[in-house]
């Protein structure tokens, strides 16, 4: 187990940000999901409101401290959405 791929804020007036997750083990690193970006290819546990955004609420995903490698591994991804396109 590392120390840099957990880290919780249990101050923070949100914490536990999703209703029913572990407040033991939630990690507060991903507070905005860095996977948001890639929309249907996050890998998370999403759905979209009629008006056709990306509704969160349920994933847990990037709270989990098991999740931070599988976070990481997307990094490619969003670095090339990120890229100034010619």
């Amino acid at each position: 187990m590392s120390h840099y791929d957990f880290f919780q804020n249990k101050a923070c007036e949100y914490f536990p940000c999703h209703a029913g997750a572990d407040q033991e083990n939630f990690n507060c690193l991903f507070c905005y999901c860095p996977l948001y970006a890639l929309g249907e290819f996050c890998g998370g546990s999403f759905t979209y409101t009629e008006n056709g955004i990306k509704d969160c609420s349920n994933c847990l995903k990037p709270h989990r401290r098991e999740n931070y490698e599988k976070i990481m591994e997307k990094m490619p991804q969003l670095l090339e959405l990120a890229k100034k396109k010619p």
